[in-house]
C-alpha cells in the first residue's frame, strides 16, 4: 500500500466526501454512515483513520486516491 495514502482524523476525511455530495446518514457507536444517494461508506470516528481503512472508503466512494487529496 505505501505511504501515499496519508493518515487522516475523521472530520477531514468528511469535509473532502461533502465537497462531492456525501452526506450523514446514520451512525452507531464509532462509525458514522456517509452517501450521495448512490454510493455509500463508512468513516470510523476515531483519532485517525488508518491508511488501509481510508483505502477502503475510497472504493467505497468511487473515487481515485488524487481526487480525494485535491479536496482536502
Amino acid at each position: 500500500m505505501g505511504d501515499k495514502y496519508p493518515i487522516l482524523r475523521p472530520n477531514q476525511i468528511i469535509s473532502a466526501l461533502s465537497k462531492k455530495g456525501f452526506v450523514f446518514k446514520s451512525q452507531k457507536g464509532s462509525h458514522a454512515k456517509y452517501t450521495n444517494g448512490k454510493n455509500t461508506t463508512i468513516i470510523p470516528m476515531h483519532d485517525t483513520v488508518a491508511r488501509g481503512t481510508l483505502r477502503s472508503i475510497l472504493i467505497q466512494t468511487g473515487m481515485e486516491l488524487e481526487e480525494f487529496i485535491k479536496l482536502l
